[in-house]
């Protein structure tokens, strides 16, 4: 996150000083209205198209910020100077808008920008590491297996804190552990150290057991580590890094970790800031056409959901049932309606709920107008505030209720991303699909997470509210 906003810092003010080195140091004269305020406020409008090159570029990737080597990272922020002006030329070009009103700011901004990020990237990293050799922020590291990586790797994360690493607990033989750490750090199981450590990260050194401990690691939403022996080195799969001189090996339960949890959040603050605006007279209307059918009643109902890590937020949703028995599962409802001897509603309820489970295709509990709310998807607009929260995600898998968890399998899978406003189930026929297709949907998603995915989802979305397809 820091390397983030010191680039946005950094090219924001590259750009400036371009601007003003074409003013005041560049003595041929120029035949323009000089106004940098304005000239800033528009680069600054056009900073996620920086922000998106930077990560396609890989630079916010472990691999290249952790390379003791700087020559790749020069490499490539030389790349996305270049890139990233030319990109804004581009943009300039076809919205007409005269952004660079001599072609030498361009030239001078490329350069700025380049001397930029290398500076403030250079000190950001010196001082993570003054502040990691302080062992402050150091992330828990628990190590499991039985062979010399072991010993190595312990070795390595002692004698290198600027790599980021704590030791909290070893899973191990005895005789691996060096003498003096023996007390503070042995385990005999795995279990007993997860209950007593509470790690970030597991390192396993051997092959022994291995499904069981990645289990353990993906149901603690931990990250998960293997450190290769040199006859499996060359044919790894996953992210190869490198602590201290042990090699070890990534395995994702997930893409969606690290700094692109941060590019995923950017992009929801931005494109659902930008959808809330254009929502914003749709919602009035819809919470006035409420309060005109029913003053007394809620127009907003709140839901208890799970997002990521299990964690449980209030989804905002607009009421489509009628106000008796909104928030009621269809089994409550169906004591309610037996119970008000409304015997007509409480067998079609039953039958619907039969045929089609939650999904209900022709729900007594639904009014008039909450049925166009759910055709038309509006009654999921008041989910933007929890997007712009951070609750959820604008793509994601659906957001759990709590119940639904003892009919799924893999939930810790599930629950390593945050709930999304829509997602892969909802734009594949999220009602005309049975729930375990649309689970297996999720994970798939989970598993294969990308910012193009992303996008094609949104845009898979847009079209399945046009058409009406899957909502109800």
């Amino acid at each position: 996150m820091a390397l983030i906003i010191g680039d946005i810092i950094g090219i924001v003010t590259s750009f400036l000083y371009a601007y003003l080195i074409r003013i005041h140091i560049d003595n041929r004269p120029y035949y323009f209205v000089a106004n940098p305020g304005k000239f800033i406020l528009a680069i600054s409008a056009l900073l996620p198209i920086w922000v998106l090159i930077l990560f396609t570029l890989g630079l916010y990737n472990r691999n290249i910020i952790m390379n003791r080597s700087r020559i790749p990272e020069v490499f490539r922020l030389a790349a996305a100077s270049i890139i990233g002006v030319m990109s804004i030329i581009t943009v300039d070009f076809f919205l007409d808008s005269n952004l660079f009103p001599v072609r030498p700011i361009a030239l001078y901004a490329i350069l700025t920008c380049f001397i930029s990020l290398v500076v403030i990237r250079t000190i950001i990293k010196s001082i993570r590491r003054l502040v990691l050799r302080k062992k402050i922020g150091l992330q828990k590291v628990l190590i499991v297996g039985n062979n010399e990586n072991t010993k190595e790797l312990i070795l390595n994360i002692l004698n290198h804190p600027e790599e980021g690493y704590r030791i909290v607990g070893v899973v191990s033989k005895k005789s691996l552990i060096p003498k003096e750490f023996r007390r503070k750090y042995y385990y005999s199981s795995l279990k007993q150290a997860l209950l007593h450590t509470y790690p970030d990260i597991i390192f396993q050194t051997d092959e022994k057991r291995i499904e069981y401990v990645y289990k353990k690691s993906v149901e603690r939403h931990l990250l998960y580590y293997f450190v290769p022996t040199e006859s499996n080195l060359s044919t790894h799969i996953g992210e190869l890094e490198l602590v201290g001189n042990t090699p070890v090996i990534l395995v994702k339960a997930t893409p969606l970790i690290g700094g692109v949890k941060v590019l995923k959040r950017f992009i929801d603050v931005l494109i659902g800031g930008l959808i809330t605006l254009l929502a914003l007279i749709p919602m009035a209307l819809i919470l006035i056409i409420q309060k005109l059918t029913n003053p007394r009643a809620k127009a907003i109902y709140t839901q208890i959901r799970l997002t990521r890590y299990n964690e449980k937020i209030k989804i905002y949703k607009f009421r489509s049932m009628k106000p008796e028995y909104s928030g009621l599962s269809p089994e409550e409802a169906f004591l309610k309606m037996q119970k008000q001897k409304l015997i007509k509603d409480a067998k079609k309820l039953s039958e619907e709920y039969r045929r089609n489970g939650d999904y209900l295709k022709d729900d007594p509990r639904i009014t008039r107008f909450g049925d166009f709310l759910r055709k038309t998807s509006l009654d999921e607009l008041p989910q933007l505030i929890n997007v712009l929260k951070g609750d959820i995600s604008l793509v994601g898998p659906r957001a759990l209720v709590p119940g639904e968890l003892k009919d799924y399998g893999d939930r810790s899978l599930l629950l390593s991303v945050k709930s999304g406003l829509t997602g892969l189930a909802q734009v594949s026929g999220r009602r005309d699909i049975s729930f375990k297709e649309r689970r297996a949907l999720d994970i798939y998603y989970v598993q294969n997470w990308s910012v193009r995915f992303d996008f094609q989802i949104l845009l898979r979305t847009i079209r399945a509210v046009l058409t009406g397809k899957g909502a109800k």
